[in-house]
């Protein structure tokens, strides 16, 4: 089988700073014409997104989709809710995780995936704030490796 070309449209680059992620997973999406085509142009934010499961269906909730300009009185809301695509076994296991650990579902990456748009959602726990701390300082040290390692390099070069 072979891989489907993937195009990133948008990123939750927040989530990563907020949560620790525990588990990925792809899920399609269910849209209308005037969103696909938002998206194709790039329209869309993950800020303040989140999934919850309702009813054994899973929802994105709070993803705001530009609407289209070209759109007519049939446009899309911007922040509609919007169901995930997935089997009852996934949204059965996600759904127990969540309820049992006290997890979270946030929405990390909206993309193409061939011809279809897919989410990965991650099931996430919120950080403390000693650990966004950690994160940053790691992020800082990380940082000073680099650009001392780059800076040996043009001397020795």
């Amino acid at each position: 089988m072979e891989k489907r070309k993937e195009k990133t449209i948008t990123t939750n680059r927040k989530a990563r700073y907020d949560y620790h992620i525990l588990d990925r997973i792809e899920a399609g999406i269910a849209l209308t014409g005037t969103e696909v085509k938002s998206l194709r142009e790039g329209k869309a934010s993950l800020i303040d997104a989140y999934a919850r499961i309702d009813d054994d269906e899973i929802w994105l909730i709070s993803c705001h989709i530009s609407e289209f300009k070209q759109g007519s009185i049939f446009n899309h809301e911007p922040r509609r809710k919007r169901k995930l695509l997935l089997h009852k076994a996934q949204i059965k296991r996600l759904n127990g995780k969540v309820i049992e650990k006290g997890l979270t579902l946030i929405p990390l990456r909206l993309y193409f995936s061939g011809p279809y748009i897919k989410v990965e959602i991650g099931v996430c726990r919120g950080k403390q704030q000693y650990d966004k701390r950690k994160t940053i300082k790691e992020r800082e040290a990380k940082r000073e490796i680099e650009r001392g390692m780059s800076s040996g390099r043009k001397k020795n070069g």
